[in-house]
């Protein structure tokens, strides 16, 4: 079973020491949930480290695809990837390259998949599938990435590009036809390939389609990912009329509300981080636009952000009060990621 094998991927990656930090980060986080106070130990498990923020798509509700950043654009460089990585390695079980943009646009991106492979970290990544040509295909199996994530977001072009505008339906399925006829090639089991439908209401018909597809093609695992959306109160012709596929429930005077409740933990900020190309470190990947930087590895380690005054006040505020930090009120944690099966 291939989604189990790439499980058993991420299990392998767990050495005594990355265990152990685990547990402790685990630990903390629990007394500071149930004790209301700031108290974390360990450095993170999991990490996400923007590749750019460039993308060739416009999708909204995308930052990227907006245009809309107000923080600089840019390519993250190998030093400061590799800076971070160096610091880390004893820690980090699972590293996802990505944030806002697509990997493949950055040049080096291969490369450092490659240094974090050598590192014993589990890779991850997410793609539009524009850029998956033969070479790139084979250059990603010898890197060593464990898991691609394509997303596709329709079965027909009209449909796809309601939501990927710009996007090429033909492109993406001959990207994963690339993909999977060199990891036969090969003789290759990763990276393990995902694709990721984000459901939204011009798309929601075709869900049983892309599963069909997906078996068609050979690709390992399906995910059915929900739409965060940013103007929703009033409704969105993005909201699914599915409300299992939905963040959000409207109510009885016709506005919409976020199906979470906002409760005053989050697993998140004790386990894991998000770095920008640029070497901001922000809280996660709500924070699209970095408006809560708890420091710049630039000019700082890790540790000393990690456990630096920002930080703490920032979950010592999330302990007692989420619902006043401005990027939680939109926030899924909890939500379901459908897996097809």
């Amino acid at each position: 079973m291939p989604e189990k094998n790439d499980y058993w991927l991420i299990v392998k990656k767990i050495t005594g020491k990355r265990f152990l930090n685990a547990l402790a980060l685990y630990v903390s986080y629990i007394l500071s949930k149930h004790l209301k106070i700031e108290t974390h130990w360990g450095l993170p498990a999991s990490i996400s480290i923007e590749p750019t923020t460039s993308c060739n798509l416009r999708c909204p509700e995308c930052p990227s695809g907006l245009r809309s950043f107000t923080r600089p654009t840019g390519m993250l460089q190998e030093e400061l990837f590799k800076k971070i990585i160096d610091e880390l390695h004893s820690s980090l079980i699972y590293l996802i390259f990505y944030f806002q943009g697509e990997p493949y646009l950055n040049p080096n991106f291969l490369n450092m998949v490659t240094y974090a492979k050598e590192k014993n970290i589990y890779t991850a990544t997410s793609t539009n599938a524009h850029y998956l040509t033969n070479e790139n295909c084979k250059k990603t199996i010898l890197s060593g990435l464990n898991r691609l994530i394509i997303s596709i977001d329709g079965t027909t072009q009209e449909t796809y590009q309601s939501y990927r505008i710009g996007g090429n339906l033909n492109k993406v399925i001959e990207g994963t036809k690339n993909m999977i006829k060199w990891k036969k090639e090969m003789k290759s089991a990763t990276p393990h390939l995902i694709f990721q439908f984000l459901v939204v209401r011009p798309n929601e018909h075709q869900v049983e389609e892309v599963k069909q597809l997906a078996a068609e093609l050979g690709v390992d695992e399906v995910r059915f990912k929900t739409a965060q959306i940013y103007n929703y109160k009033h409704g969105n012709r993005l909201i699914p009329q599915n409300e299992k596929f939905s963040r959000y429930k409207r109510n009885a005077d016709g506005t919409y509300s976020i199906v979470n409740k906002m409760l005053n933990h989050c697993w998140k900020m004790w386990h894991s981080a998000v770095v920008t190309w640029d070497g901001k470190v922000v809280p996660c990947c709500f924070d699209k636009d970095a408006h809560h930087v708890m420091g710049n590895i630039q000019n700082q380690s890790f540790s000393e952000i990690w456990r630096g005054q920002p930080y703490r006040h920032f979950r010592a505020l999330l302990s007692k009060s989420r619902s006043h930090i401005d990027m939680c009120k939109n926030c899924t944690e909890g939500t379901k990621v459908f897996t097809s099966s």
